[in-house]
């Protein structure tokens, strides 16, 4: 089967090239920009012409959607482009597919709650309660897939690193490295994820496609400031004095969710996978940075 990526030259999309050269499928890698030694066709995913071109041209009956507008901050001021990355894009993949009865596997994100006080993992089934531009336009994405009919899997997750790209945990490896002391938030509380397992689960789930809304991100729970405290315990990074503190000692366009664990019972159900704690895949994550280095 040929399957195409989108958004190939990020943290997930990097993580599919990895992971995709044990695969017996052929994986085609596009993006909007180059990526120096990876090899990438250009595809703007707000053109829904080009996009049928290039599933005619390679025969593609699969879509992994790894593109979107992910500046939570910035998106606060810039609505419309997240809207038409975040809600108008997908939709345009999701009716390519339906063209060829092909599928679309569709990331989206923890930011879809927020607004409702939880104290208990988010399930599929819960209304999304998003409290800014960035995870409403996503539930647009997800609510304008699934209006057209196509085959789909969207896949929520959170926080999520990798070696590749910006991302928390290298921002945290360099400042725990180089600052005497820091200030993390310990008010919100989720589970990170690294892209390389949830790479692992898409590949799985490709074979098997089954519709519906999913979620996923490692096992476990944690705050930033956890989250932080192991990176630098993992780093050897014993200098920095790491302490906790309060979401309004650190002003935002947006208020980000206070509680967005999200329940993995159905993907765990659906396709059999087995989910690593947070902790075992960070380590692992870390081990990768410091032999890059």
């Amino acid at each position: 089967m040929n399957i195409l990526v989108t958004g190939a030259n990020g943290q997930l999309g990097n993580e599919i090239r990895i992971v995709s050269k044990e695969a017996s499928d052929n994986y085609i890698f596009t993006d909007v920009c180059e990526q120096e030694g990876n090899e990438t066709l250009h595809l703007d995913i707000t053109d829904l012409d080009a996009i049928r071109q290039i599933v005619k041209d390679n025969d593609v009956k699969a879509i992994v959607n790894c593109a979107a507008f992910t500046n939570v901050d910035a998106a606060e001021t810039s609505e419309a482009l997240a809207e038409h990355l975040n809600a108008d894009a997908p939709e345009n993949l999701a009716k390519a597919m339906k063209e060829v009865d092909g599928v679309l596997i569709h990331i989206s994100t923890d930011y879809v709650f927020g607004k409702e006080p939880y104290n208990t993992p988010c399930q599929e089934t819960q209304k999304g309660t998003p409290t800014g531009v960035y995870g409403k336009t996503k539930l647009h994405g997800e609510q304008k897939i699934i209006a057209t009919g196509c085959k789909y899997v969207i896949i929520r997750t959170a926080w999520l690193y990798s070696e590749f790209g910006k991302n928390f945990c290298k921002t945290m490896l360099n400042l725990t490295a180089t600052k005497p002391q820091l200030k993390v938030v310990f008010d919100q509380c989720g589970t990170p994820t690294y892209a390389y397992d949830l790479a692992l689960a898409i590949t799985d789930i490709l074979k098997s496609p089954v519709v519906g809304i999913y979620h996923y991100s490692n096992e476990g729970v944690c705050s930033w400031y956890d989250f932080t405290k192991m990176i630098a315990e993992y780093a050897g990074n014993t200098d920095c004095d790491i302490q906790p503190c309060h979401s309004d000692e650190f002003p935002s366009p947006v208020t980000r969710p206070s509680y967005s664990v999200l329940d993995k019972t159905k993907i765990k159900t659906t396709y059999n996978i087995t989910i690593p704690y947070w902790t075992e895949s960070l380590r692992k994550c870390i081990a990768n940075l410091n032999n890059k280095s």
